[in-house]
């Protein structure tokens, strides 16, 4: 966290008028004492006065925690078979199956998502002639209910049998508007506490806010605690997520 103090001065004016008088008043005296001897020239005072203008800078962090309330994961179907459409049929009658049965676990439609499609020869050895084809179909499906999640994934895995991989599996927070409110009260409160002890520290007062700089905003997984459990389920630890606010805050002093 930085700190820094930036002085500020009015003496460009008032160097210019200084100088301005001084040759006023030497002028004025030469000119007397080319005149007169016994006339001496008056003696000019001047004072100037420095404003000075600090500045506080420091760098203010607020954390909070949320339990995630979302789970994605990609589930990929593949299939080898002596033809493409042959493949491709399989890949497409075992994909409609674990969709079936998401649906029927209480996975929305919209839920479900095509995300990949691969069709692709296997050879064998050095021989130029497919031995067979392999068709890779892959669904990405969001899960909102963590409670629900493991039985809707283990029906999604037994519908599809040795067919089916489980892959990107990702825990989210979909609602952090309340979360980030008071993960940015809390940088706030961190930034003026800090500037308050530099203030302090300074023998200064604490002057008002003159800017507000985000510095970043982040969510850091935190996979622990909170596990969901249910019969012939596969289980889901949802654990806990970090949310931190940083913000970058210029006090006057």
């Amino acid at each position: 966290m930085a700190i820094s103090i930036t002085p500020g001065y009015r003496a460009a004016g008032i160097g210019v008028a200084a100088a301005a008088l001084l040759i006023g008043a030497f002028s004025l005296g030469g000119g007397r004492g080319g005149s007169s001897g016994g006339s001496g020239s008056a003696p000019v005072a001047l004072t100037s006065a420095a404003q000075h203008a600090g500045r506080i800078t420091v760098t203010g962090n607020g954390t909070v925690t949320g339990v995630p309330d979302q789970l994605t994961l990609s589930l990929s179907v593949q299939v080898d078979s002596y033809s493409v459409s042959s493949a491709l049929s399989r890949a497409s009658r075992t994909t409609r199956a674990v969709t079936a049965a998401l649906t029927r676990r209480g996975v929305a439609a919209r839920d479900i998502q095509t995300s990949d499609l691969t069709i692709s020869p296997n050879y064998q050895g050095n021989s130029p002639v497919p031995v067979s084809y392999g068709v890779s179909e892959s669904l990405t499906v969001t899960l909102t209910g963590l409670g629900r999640a493991g039985a809707q994934i283990n029906a999604a895995v037994r519908a599809g049998g040795n067919a089916v991989s489980v892959s990107d599996v990702a825990l989210n927070l979909t609602d952090t508007g309340r979360l980030m409110a008071a993960a940015r009260a809390r940088a706030v409160a961190d930034a003026r506490a800090q500037a308050s002890q530099y203030a302090a520290a300074l023998g200064e007062p604490l002057g008002g806010v003159l800017s507000v700089t985000p510095v970043q905003q982040s969510v850091t997984p935190q996979f622990y605690q909170n596990s969901a459990r249910a019969a012939g389920s596969v289980p889901i630890s949802p654990g806990t997520q970090q949310l931190t606010v940083s913000i970058t805050v210029v006090y006057a002093a």
